[in-house]
């Protein structure tokens, strides 16, 4: 009994000291996984944030093509009739010499609310878009006439006639109001409108520069007036 007794507590001294070392090396175990773990995590974590980035890069080029792509939206095709009045109408000016007889009849003013009827006639109603629209038309036609619409030789003669707080709408025509529709494109670009508004604005002036086109011999001067022009040689709209 003695000798099975002794067994046995050397057995149950060496069940702890066995005990022991595994609690250490789990201990050690234990230490070194969370530091394993958290060098694995920071490892992940690297090309997680290298991922970011070119995410990131890859958004920023995808807002730079939203960009490129809405300017490239804005597109307004002008008739075939009208562009060859607006070759006339440089040709006339900058090679020829000649000025548009102002005021003009119908003048911007007048052709936008011919226009505003011949849609109702044919809509049945008069909608508030298209009021909305020949507004703006308005606007960026009197603030535009000064900054980008006129050739150098008619800086001039738009001295003379604009005077006291008078609308260029009231004064010019069809000649200037189509240039603008050139300009449309570049000005419509920056301007903060949705997508599929703009698809519907864009249809809405082509649908205007159709009712010019249908016009034009009433709208636009087929000669323009003798030779005024003197002031300076520049060719194209002078910005």
């Amino acid at each position: 009994m003695k000798l099975t007794e002794e067994n046995v507590m050397k057995q149950q001294a060496l069940d702890k000291k066995q005990g022991v070392d595994k609690g250490s090396k789990s201990g050690r175990s234990g230490q070194t996984k969370p530091k394993s773990s958290t060098d694995a995590k920071a490892d992940k974590e690297d090309p997680k944030n290298t991922m970011t980035k070119g995410k990131k890069r890859k958004s920023d080029s995808g807002v730079e093509k939203d960009n490129s792509s809405m300017e490239k939206l804005v597109k307004i095709q002008i008739p075939s009739t009208l562009k060859k009045q607006l070759v006339d109408d440089w040709e006339f000016v900058t090679q020829q010499d000649k000025l548009i007889k102002l005021p003009r009849s119908p003048n911007v003013d007048d052709i936008l609310t011919k226009y505003l009827e011949y849609r109702s006639k044919k809509d049945g109603t008069m909608t508030d878009s298209i009021g909305e629209i020949l507004k703006g038309i308005r606007c960026y036609f009197d603030k535009a006439l000064p900054v980008m619409l006129l050739y150098k030789k008619e800086r001039q003669q738009y001295l003379e006639v604009i005077v006291d707080d008078v609308s260029p709408s009231t004064i010019y025509g069809a000649e200037h109001l189509l240039r603008l529709f050139v300009k449309f494109p570049e000005l419509l670009a920056y301007v903060n409108i949705e997508e599929e508004t703009l698809i519907r604005l864009q249809q809405k002036l082509m649908d205007f520069l159709k009712f010019l086109q249908k016009n034009q011999s009433t709208f636009f001067l087929s000669a323009y007036d003798g030779s005024r022009g003197s002031e300076g040689k520049g060719k194209g709209k002078d910005n």
